[in-house]
Protein backbone atom coordinates (compact mmCIF):
# COMPACT_ATOMS: atom_id res chain seq x y z
CA UNK A 1 0.00 0.00 0.00
CA UNK A 2 1.77 3.62 -0.96
CA UNK A 3 1.18 6.81 1.44
CA UNK A 4 0.25 9.74 0.73
CA UNK A 5 3.31 11.16 0.25
CA UNK A 6 4.12 9.11 -2.51
CA UNK A 7 1.23 9.06 -4.05
CA UNK A 8 1.44 12.80 -3.85
CA UNK A 9 4.95 12.65 -5.56
CA UNK A 10 3.73 10.45 -8.81
CA UNK A 11 1.08 12.54 -8.91
CA UNK A 12 3.43 15.98 -9.18
CA UNK A 13 5.45 13.78 -11.38
CA UNK A 14 2.79 13.26 -13.68
CA UNK A 15 1.72 17.04 -13.71
CA UNK A 16 5.63 18.25 -13.72
CA UNK A 17 5.96 15.87 -17.19
CA UNK A 18 2.71 17.53 -18.87
CA UNK A 19 4.05 20.50 -17.38
CA UNK A 20 7.65 20.03 -19.27
CA UNK A 21 6.37 18.91 -22.77
CA UNK A 22 3.07 20.89 -23.03
CA UNK A 23 3.99 24.12 -21.00
CA UNK A 24 0.30 24.10 -19.61
CA UNK A 25 0.00 26.26 -16.64
CA UNK A 26 0.15 24.88 -13.31
CA UNK A 27 -3.26 25.57 -12.41
CA UNK A 28 -4.73 23.71 -15.46
CA UNK A 29 -2.22 20.45 -14.57
CA UNK A 30 -3.46 21.15 -10.91
CA UNK A 31 -7.13 20.89 -12.11
CA UNK A 32 -6.51 18.04 -13.95
CA UNK A 33 -4.80 16.31 -11.31
CA UNK A 34 -7.78 16.94 -8.94
CA UNK A 35 -9.77 14.07 -11.09
CA UNK A 36 -6.20 11.47 -11.47
CA UNK A 37 -7.04 7.95 -10.26
CA UNK A 38 -5.59 8.17 -6.71
CA UNK A 39 -5.91 11.99 -5.99
CA UNK A 40 -8.03 10.98 -2.90
CA UNK A 41 -5.53 9.09 -1.45
CA UNK A 42 -2.78 11.01 -1.94
CA UNK A 43 -1.35 14.33 0.12
CA UNK A 44 -2.90 17.29 -0.95
CA UNK A 45 -0.79 19.67 0.97
CA UNK A 46 2.40 17.80 -0.01
CA UNK A 47 1.29 17.46 -3.89
CA UNK A 48 0.47 21.52 -3.87
CA UNK A 49 3.61 22.08 -2.11
CA UNK A 50 6.10 20.25 -4.63
CA UNK A 51 3.58 20.97 -8.16
CA UNK A 52 3.39 24.90 -7.61
CA UNK A 53 6.89 25.00 -5.64
CA UNK A 54 8.86 23.07 -8.78
CA UNK A 55 7.12 24.98 -11.15
CA UNK A 56 7.92 28.44 -9.47
CA UNK A 57 11.34 27.47 -8.92
CA UNK A 58 12.32 25.68 -11.72
CA UNK A 59 15.09 27.48 -12.88
CA UNK A 60 16.78 27.75 -9.77
CA UNK A 61 16.41 23.79 -8.94
CA UNK A 62 17.89 22.96 -12.90
CA UNK A 63 20.77 25.38 -11.62
CA UNK A 64 21.24 23.26 -8.59
CA UNK A 65 20.82 20.04 -10.72
CA UNK A 66 23.37 20.96 -13.44
CA UNK A 67 26.71 20.68 -12.08
CA UNK A 68 25.43 17.00 -11.25
CA UNK A 69 24.21 16.12 -14.69
CA UNK A 70 27.26 14.58 -17.42
CA UNK A 71 24.54 16.97 -19.65
CA UNK A 72 22.05 20.07 -19.87
CA UNK A 73 18.99 19.31 -17.88
CA UNK A 74 17.14 19.78 -20.91
CA UNK A 75 18.56 17.15 -22.74
CA UNK A 76 16.74 14.76 -19.61
CA UNK A 77 14.12 12.45 -20.47
CA UNK A 78 11.38 14.16 -19.49
CA UNK A 79 10.97 11.72 -16.70
CA UNK A 80 14.02 11.52 -15.01
CA UNK A 81 13.99 15.44 -15.57
CA UNK A 82 10.55 16.00 -13.39
CA UNK A 83 11.82 13.20 -10.94
CA UNK A 84 14.57 15.22 -10.05
CA UNK A 85 12.82 18.48 -9.78
CA UNK A 86 11.09 17.05 -7.26
CA UNK A 87 14.11 15.70 -5.03
CA UNK A 88 15.11 18.75 -5.27
CA UNK A 89 12.75 20.38 -4.26
CA UNK A 90 12.42 18.23 -1.05
CA UNK A 91 16.08 18.35 -0.60
CA UNK A 92 15.40 22.15 -0.19
CA UNK A 93 12.23 22.77 1.32
CA UNK A 94 11.54 19.67 3.00
CA UNK A 95 14.25 19.03 5.54
CA UNK A 96 12.29 17.43 7.88
CA UNK A 97 12.14 14.49 5.13
CA UNK A 98 15.51 12.46 5.34
CA UNK A 99 17.99 13.24 2.57
CA UNK A 100 17.67 9.10 1.81
CA UNK A 101 13.95 9.14 2.03
CA UNK A 102 13.74 11.60 -1.09
CA UNK A 103 16.54 9.73 -3.21
CA UNK A 104 14.98 6.52 -2.09
CA UNK A 105 11.51 7.50 -3.70
CA UNK A 106 12.72 9.61 -5.98
CA UNK A 107 14.24 5.89 -7.29
CA UNK A 108 10.94 4.61 -6.71
CA UNK A 109 9.04 7.15 -9.19
CA UNK A 110 11.72 6.71 -11.67
CA UNK A 111 11.67 2.84 -11.71
CA UNK A 112 7.57 3.19 -11.83
CA UNK A 113 7.40 6.10 -14.55
CA UNK A 114 11.10 5.90 -16.40
CA UNK A 115 13.42 3.77 -18.90
CA UNK A 116 14.88 0.79 -17.66
CA UNK A 117 18.22 2.16 -15.86
CA UNK A 118 17.53 5.54 -15.37
CA UNK A 119 17.21 5.11 -11.61
CA UNK A 120 20.43 4.36 -11.61
CA UNK A 121 21.56 7.69 -13.16
CA UNK A 122 18.42 9.41 -10.91
CA UNK A 123 20.46 8.10 -7.78
CA UNK A 124 23.77 9.51 -8.82
CA UNK A 125 22.79 12.26 -9.77
CA UNK A 126 21.12 12.71 -6.21
CA UNK A 127 23.81 11.06 -4.64
CA UNK A 128 25.73 14.53 -5.84
CA UNK A 129 23.19 16.67 -4.82
CA UNK A 130 22.72 15.72 -1.30
CA UNK A 131 26.51 17.02 -0.54
CA UNK A 132 25.17 20.33 -2.67
CA UNK A 133 22.15 21.12 -0.30
CA UNK A 134 22.31 18.96 2.52
CA UNK A 135 26.46 18.63 3.16
CA UNK A 136 25.96 18.21 6.93
CA UNK A 137 23.41 15.28 6.19
CA UNK A 138 24.72 14.01 3.82
CA UNK A 139 28.57 13.63 4.34
CA UNK A 140 27.95 13.03 8.49
CA UNK A 141 26.09 9.78 7.74
CA UNK A 142 27.04 8.77 4.06
CA UNK A 143 25.09 6.05 1.65
CA UNK A 144 24.88 2.38 2.57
Amino acid sequence: MKSARRRSRELATQGLYQWLLSGAPGGEIDAQLRNAQGFDKADHDHLDAILHGVIKEADALSADLQPCLDRPVEQLSPVERAVLLVAAFEFKHHVDIPYRVVINEAVELTKTFGGSDGYKYVNGVLDKLAVQLRPAEAQGRGRG
